[in-house]
């Protein structure tokens, strides 16, 4: 077994040619997808931890009212719903906008790339293939990055938003009306 695999050195010294290679747009993107993930983990530790003592306590203060009935109640019933709403949808509209986000900052890439091989061409007066290739690998690297790391948080979007859905009409559901 090849142990610089795992030796955290030669890790951050892959990493920090990756970046050099795929231009300044690769580090947009990698934060945008450090942050995207920060997200996805809050998320996770909300549902793990904080979600079920909001249900509880909305449940608990539904069934503590007397009046069910009424519409008043109903009104009440709504705002509780409402309000575990609200948790479970707590920076998903961020998440969102970051997973639609990446694959344009690849694209970004994609046109910062192309600029430099035109600039080589420009300044070297030809097509030397390999004066280009720099530019071509500066074009090509940052849109792979942003499609990846788009598809990886479409993948905990879509798992996060079910179960979102399945939360709520959960907590609704163990409101009974009468």
């Amino acid at each position: 077994m090849d142990w610089n695999v795992v030796n955290p050195l030669v890790a951050f010294a892959n990493l920090s040619e990756f970046m050099e290679t795929g231009g300044w747009v690769l580090n947009y993107i990698m934060g945008a997808t450090f942050v995207m993930w920060m997200i996805i983990i809050e998320r996770y530790m909300y549902y793990w931890g904080a979600h079920r003592s909001i249900v509880r306590r909305v449940e608990k203060e539904w069934k503590t009212r007397a009046d069910h009935k009424s519409w008043y109640a109903h009104r009440i019933r709504d705002a509780l719903v409402s309000e575990v709403q609200l948790n479970v949808d707590a920076q998903m509209m961020f998440l969102r906008a970051l997973v639609a986000l990446l694959p344009m900052l690849g694209l970004m890439g994609t046109v910062t790339g192309m600029i430099e091989v035109f600039d080589v061409m420009a300044f070297t007066g030809s097509s030397n293939a390999r004066a280009m290739a720099d530019g071509v690998k500066q074009a090509t690297i940052p849109t792979m990055a942003g499609m990846v790391a788009a598809l990886s948080g479409m993948f905990f979007l879509n798992s996060l938003e079910q179960r979102a859905k399945r939360e709520v009409h959960a907590a609704a559901d163990h409101m009974e009306l009468q």
